[in-house]
């Protein structure tokens, strides 16, 4: 049995199952699940000591919730801003994830509707408030979508980001932790990819707007030697926080490989898409590098204390070191959840593209996103594996595919309904691959341990056991 007060709040009464499991309860059963073997990471000490404000652009999203609420439990002061791009309004002004955040945390945080682009409101917001240092998550972020739509990412990502920059040097706010991205790297020269791997050969709009964003930092460093700067590039977050209560549930038809899994496991979506099969990997489709969100967040506190030491611009991987193929992916998922996968139909591909083969170790590249509704107990009561849990919860907790998307947070839904759905497959076909996307690549994040302490904690096997 779990330690969790039952797989799902009794009578749908989430507030009370909230209440339960919040702070003193929830999250020290919680917190061991991360398995990290790090000190905990705070920011003032002795008594009078006062917590130190930090800026979060984006901060509602999937990624940024998850590090909001590391800020909370480290002591921080988090103000975020949000334009709802990705993310979905709660009962209030408020965000719904940031209401989550808020009561598993039992802390309460600041927010305030904001586009990066509105140069006045930023301006207002940086009077208003003393700000220690800037986490920038906000910004345009589908590979995909960036090769259809260029100039969108052109004009949000970089434009957004220099009127940020401006302010701040107006401000002097002069400490930031960048939300950047493996893509960064391009097609890999060779793997694993260490931060010194050559960049800026990006293979589509996305990934060219983060190498612009992080040459613009590193040319701010250099001019001023007040500024300092550590840029986090990602790999490819998956899971969600142990409670349940945040996770991700993307807006529309999912990008990345975790959440499009996920959607059809429960039935939201008839198929997985598998793009391309004709890579030079071990199974021909394309790998990366799996890790967990709340691991990932973790890597921004670590980044912040970094900060501190004025360190100038420092680049870190964030990433476990090993890949997984897609096809790889699918069957942790299979085993997690103990449904059936089945390949539906193969389209003909064109000759496969000329690729260099350069390891039989697999990682990848570009970031992804995962979605999930809940902490899974050791076994459910019929015995099936761990993560059958997700197949098993009812439409208010795994949304019919008539129901509207849940956008940016994965959130529990009080609602009618308790029974349980059909077991089902998880169908996937291979279809021509994505415009933008690479084989394969994979982190060497040794550079992030030795500096920042920081390590990933869990592997593939346990990320979709246990969706924590």
């Amino acid at each position: 049995m779990s330690d969790f007060q039952g797989l799902r709040p009794e009578k749908d009464d989430v507030q009370t199952w909230m209440r339960a499991n919040s702070r003193a309860t929830l999250l020290s059963r919680t917190r061991p699940l991360s398995g990290t073997s790090q000190p905990p990471l705070t920011l003032c000490s002795g008594p009078g000591a006062m917590a130190e404000k930090v800026l979060v652009t984006g901060g509602a999203g999937y990624i940024g919730s998850h590090t909001v609420l590391e800020l909370l439990e480290a002591g921080y002061l988090p103000v975020v801003i949000d334009n709802f791009h990705n993310a979905i309004r709660g009962g209030g002004s408020m965000p719904e994830s940031l209401q989550r955040v808020q009561e598993l945390t039992g802390r309460s945080l600041e927010f305030e509707e904001m586009d990066i682009l509105d140069q006045a409101a930023l301006q207002r917001l940086f009077k208003k408030h003393n700000f220690m240092a800037v986490i920038h998550f906000a910004g345009l972020k589908a590979v995909g979508e960036s090769v259809q739509k260029p100039l969108d990412y052109y004009r949000v990502n970089l434009t957004g980001t220099i009127q940020l920059l401006e302010i701040m040097r107006a401000h002097g706010v002069k400490n930031l932790v960048f939300s950047s991205s493996a893509t960064v790297y391009g097609n890999p020269q060779y793997l694993p990819l260490d931060e010194a791997h050559p960049t800026g050969g990006c293979t589509n709009p996305y990934g060219k707007s983060k190498f612009f964003i992080e040459e613009m930092i590193r040319d701010v460093c250099r001019a001023d030697k007040a500024w300092n700067a550590v840029l986090l590039r990602y790999f490819n977050p998956i899971g969600a926080h142990a409670s349940g209560c945040i996770g991700e549930d993307p807006q529309g038809i999912p990008n990345n490989l975790m959440p499009y899994v996920s959607q059809v496991a429960i039935g939201r979506r008839e198929a997985l898409n598998v793009f391309g099969n004709d890579y030079d990997t071990e199974d021909g489709t394309g790998v990366r590098d799996y890790i967990h969100v709340v691991d990932l967040a973790k890597g921004h506190i670590a980044a912040l204390r970094k900060l501190k030491e004025q360190c100038g611009c420092r680049i870190y991987n964030l990433g476990t070191g090993t890949g997984y193929s897609v096809l790889q992916m699918v069957r942790a998922m299979e085993k997690a959840s103990g449904q059936k996968v089945s390949q539906l139909s193969t389209q003909c591909l064109p000759p496969p593209h000329h690729c260099p083969k350069l390891s039989n170790d697999l990682g990848p590249s570009t970031p992804t996103p995962f979605t999930v509704t809940w902490a899974p107990p050791t076994s459910l009561p019929d015995g099936r594996p761990r993560a059958a849990w997700l197949l098993c919860l009812p439409s208010c907790w795994a949304p019919a595919p008539a129901s509207p998307s849940l956008g940016g947070s994965w959130v529990a839904k009080a609602g009618a309904g308790s029974a349980k759905p059909p077991l089902l497959q998880i169908p996937y076909k291979v279809v021509a691959r994505r415009e933008g996307d690479v084989a394969a690549c994979y982190a060497d994040p040794s550079l992030a341990l030795k500096e920042l302490g920081w390590t990933a904690s869990l592997g593939l096997d346990r990320m979709c056991e246990f969706w924590p």
